[in-house]
């Protein structure tokens, strides 16, 4: 997974106007950007959509700062009730005030980015005002402002520069705590409540361990006392919340955490322009687990002829990386690159580098993610991280947890190259400044799944069936990620079935089917994995058969990846020349 998608569904905490004059600043629009020579119709647009930004990183200076635009460092958001309101209501008048700007006139490219732009508010809105995330879900809060690592982790200034920047973030924490420990009402889901208790206690551990060691270097003696006391208000504050959700584990229900029938397929509908009924939504995504699941019988049989289906897929994670996954992916990505370039996949655009690290303590609820610079932060390296097993864990399920190679390549395949790091190389090159700034949660995790079987498909292992069951393991467990987001939010489905399904019809380790099965009660949109892939590979069907069938490949790859990452059906409209926006699987 990586980290840029979660920034279609913060949200801000100011109002201010939004038409009229461009604010000032205006939005630093990134260099190389081609030039776009707009009329009347248009510079109204351009001024909307500039202004709309502009209004989004004062009402959400975290997110701004991990877009790159470093005049908002060390700020948070409100988060208050008052604060609640004034984003909710901005998000409401930009969609009445986008719908309201005048179409003839208008470049095709700009009323793309107003379709866009509706979309991802509509997005927003509904975290915000219709599933009552802030009131009900502290992921809402780990995943949105309370990470330093930008300050640490991207080099986009002096580390001097970085370390005041850091001391005047963790000042705003115990404030942005209190606000949260107001926000969240209980009784809260187990899940809920082990979820921000991690959260909140690695947050506490990482400022007052991690952040201060990553600046030791820095020779200012004032600074680093101002860095200690900051550090150690903030981390007391987060230590206080992950008290309270400790003592909040006595009274937590197991269950409490589903959306509904009705929320859960407003939500696919607002936050990713997918009007599909449930039970077609489900019957996709079962159609795939049985693709998926033949295909991993087929390959069983020539890698382990007689073996069980989970016996075969055991024996493929059998093979570990000798000296761990982390120095495994850093041999692999190399090797991917290569294969990624001789059969002319995608177009690999800039010198960034794709660096792997072991994940933070705060943030190691799944096995990978990737922290991709924004693209205001030019020429940074992105970073894979890798996290390790719960040392709560017997061992044997630790054992279990960490990857074998096979498995671990499509991660690597998924997280990097081509996935997420190849895609934000485009993301942030995009044409519009719209796309460079919101990559949406479908197109990201959907485009990196979809990588993983187009390499698989493209060549990649040369037919060894222990590289076909990696992938296939790896499609699978989104295949149950799917299938559980709707059980648990629209079928009735409890935490213990999904964990089941996980390892019976998916063919997961004990581990990583508690931690998904957990996952889906407080990230409901975790579907977006397969949904997205089902998405692009319909469109790659129905678009390369009219340029050129297989290989158009390429010409496909460096088309979608242009747009930045809008909503798959206003994708499919553009590049199909559709007349509507619609979800085709």
């Amino acid at each position: 997974m990586t980290k840029r998608w979660t920034l279609a569904g913060t949200t801000a905490a100011m109002l201010i106007a939004l038409g009229g004059a461009a604010p000032d600043p205006v939005p630093q629009i990134r260099r190389g950007a081609p030039p776009v020579r707009i009329g009347a119709a248009q510079s109204q647009w351009a001024t909307f959509r500039d202004g709309y930004i502009e209004g989004l990183f004062r009402l959400d200076p975290a997110a701004a700062v991990y877009q790159g635009r470093h005049d908002f460092d060390g700020q948070l958001p409100d988060w208050s009730e008052a604060g609640l309101q004034r984003q909710a209501d901005f998000f409401r008048a930009a969609i009445t005030k986008a719908r309201a700007v005048p179409t003839p006139g208008m470049s095709a490219q700009d009323r793309f980015e107003r379709d866009y732009l509706i979309q991802t508010a509509e997005g927003r809105l509904f975290w915000l005002a219709n599933a009552d995330f802030p009131h009900s879900n502290p992921a809402w809060y780990v995943g949105n402002g309370l990470d330093p690592n930008v300050y640490i982790a991207r080099n986009y200034a002096e580390p001097a520069v970085r370390m005041k920047a850091a001391t005047r973030f963790l000042r705003a924490v115990p404030a942005a705590a209190a606000q949260i420990r107001a926000n969240l009402k209980t009784p809260m889901p187990a899940s809920f409540v082990a979820y921000g208790q991690a959260g909140f206690d690695g947050f506490a551990d990482y400022y007052s361990g991690d952040l201060i060691a990553a600046f030791a270097g820095v020779k200012d003696a004032g600074a680093q006392s101002d860095l200690k006391d900051a550090a150690r208000a903030a981390s007391g504050a987060m230590r206080d919340l992950g008290r309270w959700m400790k003592e909040l584990k006595a009274r937590a229900p197991a269950d409490g955490y589903a959306l509904g029938a009705a929320r859960f397929t407003r939500m696919v509908n607002a936050t990713e322009g997918v009007d599909t009924s449930l039970d077609a939504l489900e019957a996709a995504g079962r159609a795939d687990l049985a693709r998926n699941r033949a295909a991993l019988e087929a390959a069983c049989k020539l890698y382990a002829a007689g073996a069980t289906i989970p016996a075969c897929v055991a024996k493929m994670n059998a093979v570990k990386p000798v000296d761990g996954p982390v120095a495994e992916a850093r041999r692999q990505i190399p090797t991917l690159r290569a294969f990624v370039v001789a059969k002319d996949l995608v177009s690999i655009p800039g010198t960034e580098q794709a660096l792997v690290e072991e994940s933070p303590p705060y943030n190691r609820q799944n096995l990978a993610y990737i922290d991709p610079p924004g693209p205001f932060d030019t020429g940074l390296p992105s970073v894979y991280y890798i996290s390790p097993p719960d040392p709560a864990w017997d061992q044997a399920t630790r054992d279990a947890f960490v990857p074998g190679k096979d498995s671990l390549l499509f991660t690597s395949i998924h997280e990097v190259m081509p996935g997420h790091f190849v895609q934000f190389l485009h993301a942030n090159r995009s044409p519009s400044l719209f796309g460079r700034l919101f990559v949406g949660y479908a197109f990201a995790e959907g485009w990196a799944h979809y990588a993983e079987e187009m390499m698989w498909e493209a060549g990649y292992g040369a037919g060894d069936p222990a590289v076909h069951i990696g992938q296939l393991s790896n499609a699978l467990l989104r295949d149950c990620r799917y299938l559980s987001a709707i059980g648990l939010h629209a079928r009735g489905m409890t935490q213990d079935q999904s964990r089941r399904m996980f390892v019976e019809q998916c063919y997961q380790d004990e581990g990583m089917a508690r931690q998904q099965s957990a996952r889906g009660t407080y990230d409901p949109a975790y579907l977006n994995y397969t949904m997205g892939k089902l998405l692009i590979r319909r469109l790659r069907t129905d678009w390369t058969a009219k340029h050129g069938g297989r290989k158009a490949w390429k010409t496909f790859h460096d088309r979608l990846l242009s747009y930045g990452g809008p909503p798959i059906p206003l994708l499919r409209r553009e590049m199909m020349g559709e007349a509507t926006a619609r979800a085709v699987f």
